[in-house]
């Protein structure tokens, strides 16, 4: 398979918006350091924007394993911290949290955002595991209205 050469995001011209799709877990980490230096860089706004599934929650059988109330009370801590680490380090950040299907719903906020440039983490699962699960970060790149980089976890951020 060709490597696929991307083009350097400070050479972009207009990158005013930055979206960054989060999970807010520590192997999406390097997504988030990636986004905010990109953002400083550029001096442009990162929305980070992370999308809880509610299918993710059901056990077998159906019933909720977690509610989404507690996952979004989780998520909104994680996402204040990465605000406030944004904007120590002078970017401005704001976050969104929406529910649905994580892919669908990052396109969704790529263009209702207006966003210029989208950052997303991939865990690193491979061809067995985007078979089974899905790959998010694939689904993004086919479909969002904008140019999209993938940051894959390092191995160590991956959970044990």
């Amino acid at each position: 398979m060709p490597a696929v050469v991307l083009p350097d995001p400070l050479a972009i011209p207009g990158l005013k918006r930055i979206l960054l799709a989060t999970d807010l877990s520590p192997a999406s980490e390097d997504a988030s350091l990636q986004a905010l230096d990109l953002a400083r860089g550029l001096n442009a706004e990162l929305l980070i924007v992370s999308v809880i599934d509610p299918r993710s929650l059901r056990l077998p059988g159906g019933r909720f394993g977690t509610r989404v109330d507690q996952v979004r009370t989780g998520r909104e801590a994680a996402a204040q911290e990465l605000v406030s680490r944004g904007r120590a380090a002078g970017v401005r950040v704001t976050f969104l949290i929406w529910e649905g299907e994580p892919g669908e719903s990052i396109v969704d906020a790529a263009r209702s955002e207006d966003v210029d440039f989208v950052v997303v983490g991939s865990h690193g699962r491979g061809t067995v595991g985007r078979f089974f699960l899905g790959s998010v970060s694939d689904y993004v790149v086919h479909n969002a209205p904008c140019p999209v980089v993938v940051v894959r976890a390092r191995a160590s951020a991956e959970p044990g």
